[in-house]
């Protein structure tokens, strides 16, 4: 029966329950805040810092501010 299921179930639809997902919202909009960050400190740097860099400077500093303000809108 479970089988018959998943046969059923095209690649495409399970893809569009995992893009219209809170958790995949919520990503793209960590990740747009990341690169915002990346693009800020590259500018005062006057090169490109990467993304590792962003990334892990924008967790230490300014993720669970970011979280707590989504949390409370």
């Amino acid at each position: 029966m479970e089988r018959a299921f998943a046969e059923d179930s095209s690649p495409r639809e399970g893809e569009s329950l995992f893009m219209n997902s809170a958790l995949y919202r919520e990503y793209l909009e960590e990740r747009k805040e990341i690169l915002k960050h990346k693009w800020l400190e590259s500018e005062k740097q006057g090169r490109d810092i990467g993304f590792e860099k962003a990334l892990l400077d924008w967790i230490l500093h300014h993720r669970a501010g970011w979280r707590e303000r989504r949390r409370l809108e």
